[in-house]
Order: structure tokens, then sequence, then C-alpha cells
């Protein structure tokens, strides 16, 4: 007769009283992962078009001549001048920054690689 599917059975016992050894689990294959660096490429694209149509669009607005004090200069220059300058420096200040993060977590990266493979 065959026992009935409410009670747990033992698994086989071999000699000497103790159990067989359980099988190895085999790791599941891995995913190849999707978010990849270039993942986002189509997002920022996208975003760095909408600014830029954004700044272009209040450079034209802003076509006046203003007078501009900066570390004892006196300019006259156009506003246009002015503001396309300083959205070039921010780029510049944002792309620099992130350069250094970027540098600084790969540093961090290959000394633990280097830490792991010594142990």
């Amino acid at each position: 007769m065959s026992a009935p599917h409410d009670t747990p059975t033992l698994p086989p016992r071999s000699v000497g009283g103790t159990r067989p050894e359980p099988a190895p689990q085999v790791p599941a294959p891995r995913r190849a992962h999707l978010n990849t660096r270039i993942s986002g490429t189509p997002m920022g694209l996208i975003a760095g078009i909408a600014i830029l149509t954004v700044v272009v669009t209040s450079v034209i607005q802003n076509a006046d001549a203003v007078n501009i004090s900066f570390l004892g200069a006196h300019l006259r220059v156009s506003l246009a001048v002015v503001l396309l300058l300083a959205a070039i420096a921010g780029a510049l200040i944002m792309t620099a920054a992130g350069t250094a993060r970027i540098t600084q977590l790969r540093r961090v990266m290959r000394r633990d690689r280097r830490n792991a493979h010594a142990a």
C-alpha cells in the first residue's frame, strides 16, 4: 500500500544510519545585465535636447546688450552671449564632477578586486 499524501516520508538511509549527501545545488545561469552604461543614453539625449532647446530659445529672446562686471572687468555684451557662456560653464562643471565621481568608483572597484584576489 502507498502512504497517504499527508504523511511526510524520510529519505532512504544508507548503511550505518547516516543519510546520503544532498545533491549539490547547481547555480541558475546568469542572465545578461540589462542596465548597461549605454542603456540610459537615449533618455539622456532626449533630456539634453530639451534643455538645449530651452537655452537656445532663451538666448534668442534675450539678445539685448547688457553691462557686465566680473572680477574688475567691465564689459558691454549681448545677454545672449552671457547666457550661453553661463550654460557652457555649468555643463563643464557638471562634467568635471561626474568624471571625478566615476574615476573614484573605478578606483574603489579596482582596489576591491585586487583585495579579493589576494585573499
